[in-house]
């Protein structure tokens, strides 16, 4: 099973941004969307969760494991995306922002126990108490995507989540992110403005 997308079109004000587009995403899979500013990467993204700005037009088909997507609701969709900042909840530990990821029936021992998991996945392990303002960069990043896999989403999208990174830093958080959610066997679409992202994703590239 797979994310497709189907002819997908946006608009903004009547002038069109996103001519059309298909592409069938396969599970474990990574396809890259390159392309200027402006050129409506980030919309799409934004269509496929059901978060489209309503000064947008879309119209097109999106089916995620054989469920058409179009008019089920966001918390319904079990679409996870990661965004270039982390959006880490500052009023939460580290453990609770983990636990908001988790469906509202994981409670108890299961709860603790699967954010522990989730520490230890990210080599956060015994960090479950700490104030997120006091991770590093790449350590908010690693929880960011924990807090996504955690709620279990069947597709995962990329709003450019390592553009604020340094160099070294953005390696590491690339393979990280990659190979998790090759491990999840999760479709991913990645929209970038960075050749490297594109080249460490290793599958097809479309350029907007």
């Amino acid at each position: 099973m797979s994310l497709m997308l189907k002819d997908v079109k946006l608009a903004v004000e009547g002038r069109p941004l996103l001519k059309s587009l298909s592409v069938d995403v396969p599970p474990g899979d990574v396809v890259t969307l390159m392309g200027p500013s402006g050129c409506g990467k980030s919309s799409l993204l934004a269509y496929i969760c059901g978060t489209l700005d309503p000064a947008f037009t879309a119209s097109g088909e999106v089916t995620l494991n054989g469920r058409g997507l179009k008019d089920l609701p966001v918390e319904t969709r079990r679409v996870g995306i990661l965004f270039q900042d982390d959006l880490l909840f500052p009023h939460m530990s580290v453990g609770e922002n983990l636990g908001f990821g988790l469906p509202s029936a994981v409670k108890g021992t299961a709860r603790h126990a699967r954010i522990a998991a989730a520490l230890r996945e990210a080599d956060l392990e015994g960090f479950a108490d700490r104030d997120p303002a006091t991770l590093s960069g790449g350590q908010r990043s690693r929880v960011s995507l924990m807090r996504v896999l955690l709620s279990a989403p069947e597709a995962l999208l990329l709003d450019e989540p390592f553009a604020r990174l340094d160099v070294t830093l953005r390696q590491q958080i690339r393979a990280f992110v990659f190979s998790h959610a090759r491990a999840s066997g999760l479709p991913v679409l990645l929209v970038t403005h960075d050749e490297a992202d594109a080249v460490a994703a290793g599958g097809p590239v479309i350029s907007l």
